[in-house]
């Protein structure tokens, strides 16, 4: 009879996909209180053919959500919560990762490109090339994107020119392209068996193909990057029934809601109002703030895409994003390429026990540099380092550059918008780490609030699908929107100081600048010199100045 009562008590639930970068959950919220139920959490295997290539599996991606969604609702059940009463399913992604696949098989044809790969680096540099005066910005009027390796177009270009089962399905008529949204929404409501091929106004306004004053594809920017139409999904509001669930423990239940991960957690937070703005730190860190229903251009390297539009009749709302590749795959790099933590929760304590990174700055430009410099030619560097550096103060570092980048892209949206931020709220993965957050808050020189409730992602892809017409069983009426229970992080230090340390972190900033260039330096014999690049020359020659040295030394002491 208790149990009975529990589940009357709880009323309709509504569940969410998370599909990120680094890993895939299935969440299940109380559609009357946004209290989490349950969830599980299943890892994804990044793979990297080449430098500066990042692939994913698609259908591991795919199995991942099954698995995460089986293992909840069993979860639910062993907690005594009738599964019949989750009524919609959300989903939320990892952004302009790039997937083309085969309709009438419905097999990949390809890895899924991940957004931080840079192998388009030289396709983005010979368009750039073409535009007038070599303006990265030639398509931001429409796209409010700079022209870069970030976002979908180049990948699908990529595709459509390297790999011959893609070329060939796209002259057969068989490709779909898709970002991972559209992919799993395509799979989950049957596929090649009448899945639905469609995705929101969030992730289209990341392919660099889509028109975010018409809201909807634009002929020529499809055009430019020769991208046929016909392969593209059709473009949906983020609140509305798409399909039905054709398997699993779900089956019948709507997915009726769709976002991009960073707009949904815009969603999560309640940025609701022009003017609100929230950080999160994931694999990358973004930083999003809700300037209303009218696109507002940015003159210091920020993005404008579409935050949201909750229904098929509502009006879009827009928002100023400063992207950064690189956050917690910091924390992931230092784990498993260098191997100094075993665990993310260790760099923490590492950093702790010196409270200082001793002069060191790590600027983690993996990926180039994203907002507000748009560097692709950039690369990581460690500057600043003595004798007594140690990896503690290497960990620190880390954990600054985090805070750091952030601080660069907040000063950019402060200059664009005129209007300061009092605080700054956060959500994403590692806001769990207190250090980072006290860091981030003397950074910034003001308080940094993070909900108790971390899951924000989640929770802003379930409020849609709960409010979707036709399921209508979350309110997303300001007065009816629960009170988020939070905690701030106040600034500790003087800002003199936390001036000073930002002055040394931009200065590191510019040593990190053109490195890389896609262009090869010959020698005169059609190849490629090691001595052609200065840095590598100079460390091969220091390095047999160095051998012969010890060599003589060695001989005199015997």
């Amino acid at each position: 009879m208790a149990a009975s009562s529990n589940r009357i008590m709880l009323g309709p639930l509504v569940a969410a996909i998370d599909q990120g970068t680094s890993s895939t959950r299935f969440l299940v919220f109380n559609a009357k209180t946004a209290e989490l139920l349950s969830h599980h959490q299943v890892e994804i295997k990044q793979s990297f053919p080449k430098e500066g290539w990042v692939e994913e599996d698609p259908k591991e991606i795919l199995q991942s959500v099954y698995e995460c969604m089986d293992r909840t609702c069993e979860k639910l059940t062993q907690l005594n919560i009738d599964i019949s009463n989750i009524k919609a399913v959300g989903v939320t992604n990892q952004r302009e990762t790039t997937l083309v696949w085969d309709k009438e098989t419905g097999e990949p044809l390809y890895n899924a490109i991940v957004w931080l790969d840079l192998r388009t680096q030289s396709t983005v540099e010979r368009l750039i090339n073409k535009t007038p005066g070599r303006n990265k910005n030639h398509l931001k009027h429409k796209t409010g994107l700079p022209i870069s390796t970030y976002f979908s177009a180049v990948k699908l270009r990529w595709l459509m020119d390297n790999v011959e089962k893609v070329h060939e399905a796209v002259l057969s008529h068989r490709a779909m392209f898709g970002t991972v949204d559209s992919w799993l929404i395509w799979c989950l409501t049957g596929g090649k068996k009448g899945g639905v091929h469609c995705t929101d106004v969030t992730n289209a306004s990341r392919t660099m193909l889509f028109n975010i004053h018409t809201m909807d594809w634009d002929p020529e920017l499809c055009k430019y990057f020769d991208i046929p139409m016909e392969i593209l999904p059709k473009v949906r509001s983020s609140s509305e029934i798409y399909g039905l669930m054709k398997s699993g423990p779900l089956t019948g239940v709507p997915i009726s809601g769709c976002l991009g991960d960073q707009s949904a957690a815009l969603v999560g937070q309640m940025c609701f109002k022009d003017g609100q703005a929230k950080n999160t730190y994931g694999t990358g860190c973004f930083l999003l703030k809700n300037v209303g229903t009218k696109p507002v251009m940015s003159d210091h390297g920020l993005l404008t895409t579409v935050a949201y539009k909750l229904g098929r009749d509502k009006p879009a709302c827009y928002a100023l994003e400063g992207s950064v590749a690189i956050a917690g795959a910091v924390v992931r790099w230092l784990k498993d390429n260098l191997g100094i933590i075993q665990t993310s929760t260790e760099l923490e304590k590492l950093a702790a026990d010196v409270g200082t990174s001793y002069g060191c700055y790590f600027v983690p430009a993996f990926s180039g540099l994203y907002a507000p410099y748009w560097e692709p030619s950039a690369r990581g560097i460690i500057c600043g380092l003595t004798q007594f550096t140690n990896r503690s103060h290497l960990a620190f570092a880390a954990l600054e550059a985090v805070c750091f980048q952030t601080r660069e892209i907040l000063d950019a949206m402060n200059q664009d918008s005129g209007i300061h931020l009092s605080q700054l709220q956060v959500d994403g993965g590692m806001t769990s780490n207190r250090l980072l957050m006290q860091l981030q808050a003397d950074i910034l020189c003001i308080p940094v609030v993070k909900p108790s409730m971390p899951e924000t992602t989640a929770l802003g892809a379930a409020m849609a699908a709960g409010a979707a017409e036709g399921v209508s069983v979350w309110s997303l009426n300001p007065e009816d929107l629960t009170e988020v229970t939070s905690e701030k992080f106040e600034p500790q230090i003087n800002p003199e100081e936390s001036e000073l340390r930002y002055a040394r972190w931009k200065k590191a900033v510019q040593r990190a600048m053109n490195w890389e260039t896609t262009e090869p330096v010959n020698n005169g014999n059609e190849e490629t010199s090691i001595f052609s690049s200065v840095p590598l020359g100079f460390y091969i020659l220091g390095s047999m100045f160095m051998l012969i040295g010890a060599k003589y030394i060695a001989a005199g002491q015997k």
